[in-house]
């Protein structure tokens, strides 16, 4: 077992890579870190990344941090399953296209809303301010219409093509995060939920695993309405 993973659940990238690994049946080492507590700040995880973000993988005595580089690497080292990210050059050119788009057109919306709204006033014990809220919900919709109109409205059935890869995963990961802030983004483009219906049920039962904490949450703050 020469792969190590560390990870914390309730971070997007890092859900997307333990599912990845556990489909594409890698034997690799699970290494969990709590966010919440700091754990990423320690000087021992230090040593491995400078950084001090999650996921991080190890592979013998190799350490790579930034989660797409971390999924070209797996790829060519035939760590993960060829299908989800194509050998072909052409096809994997357009999985690296939406991967390459998610950071600045998906990711940060997502990522602030679920911030401003849900992270900041545990950390600070502060109600979130609605103005903000409001501004970044508003960029949040705008980037979702994106999503929905110009990656899945493009003729195809996925992301990059007609069947399942990466990006996907990628993508139906970071919408599920502003879920633990109140906000379900697969209700609100039907293209949407049909989308993430099947590529959650591709990933099955590992994209249920990895989501149990966020599910949790969801749950818990649907509870409290």
């Amino acid at each position: 077992m020469s792969v190590k993973l560390y990870y914390d659940l309730m971070s997007q990238p890092s859900r997307a890579l333990y599912i990845l690994l556990k489909y594409s049946k890698c034997n690799f080492e699970p290494r969990y870190l709590d966010l919440r507590t700091g754990e990423h700040f320690s000087e021992e995880f230090s040593a491995i990344n400078r950084f001090q973000k999650l996921p991080v993988i190890t592979h013998n005595d190799f350490i790579l941090t930034e989660s797409i580089a971390i999924v070209r690497y797996l790829a060519n080292q035939n760590l993960i399953t060829e299908s989800v990210y194509p050998r072909d050059l052409k096809q994997q050119a357009r999985v690296d296209e939406f991967l390459e788009w998610h950071h600045i057109g998906l990711r940060l919306y997502f990522a602030l809303y679920f911030r401003y709204k849900y992270l900041n006033p545990i950390l600070s014990g502060k109600p979130a301010d609605p103005k903000t809220v409001a501004k970044h919900e508003r960029y949040m919709e705008n980037s979702l219409e994106v999503f929905a109109t110009k990656w899945l409205g493009n003729g195809t059935e996925f992301v990059a093509g007609d069947t399942v890869t990466v990006a996907d995963l990628f993508a139906a990961c970071e919408l599920e995060q502003p879920r633990m802030a109140g906000f379900d983004p697969f209700d609100k483009y039907d293209v949407v939920r049909a989308w993430y219906d099947k590529v959650r049920a591709h990933f099955s039962p590992y994209y249920e695993e990895g989501h149990v904490v966020l599910n949790k949450v969801v749950k818990k703050q649907a509870s409290k309405l």
